[in-house]
Parts: structure tokens; sequence; C-alpha cells
């Protein structure tokens, strides 16, 4: 797998109620997948940016920079 060009954060944390993971990208509004696996839920939330990347593309919207993050 090569490495994506974007650098977005991921979320991702076992939902109960949904019995799955759920992966969010907190940079991009609306922006999540979902796997029964933790990576699964990474994998799909690659797809899932990808495609929001490129709609913001194709419609002419604004791409978020990622917000940097450092550990403490």
């Amino acid at each position: 797998m090569r490495e994506p060009t974007y650098k977005y954060a991921i979320e991702i944390f076992w939902s109960e109620e949904d019995g799955c993971f759920v992966a969010c990208v907190p940079d991009l509004e609306n922006c999540a997948a979902w796997g029964m696996s933790y990576e699964e839920a990474l994998a799909q939330t690659h797809v899932a940016i990808r495609a929001d990347l490129r709609s913001r593309e194709k419609f002419g919207e604004e791409i978020p920079e990622p917000t940097p993050r450092v550990l403490v």
C-alpha cells in the first residue's frame, strides 16, 4: 500500500451502539467510515478521504489544511 499524500488525523473508536469501529476525520466535516475491525475502519476512512477531496476539487470547494498535532 502506498503512503497517502494527505496528512489528516483519523480518530477511530469502538461504537457499542453501532457494533463496529467508527473512524472520523475531524478536519473534513462529515467525513467518516466504519468497519468490523480497526484495520477495516482505517482502510475505509482512506477511501472516504479520497472521495471527499475529489468532490471538493470537482465543485471548487476549499480543501482544508490538516490541523497540526503535537504529542506532549
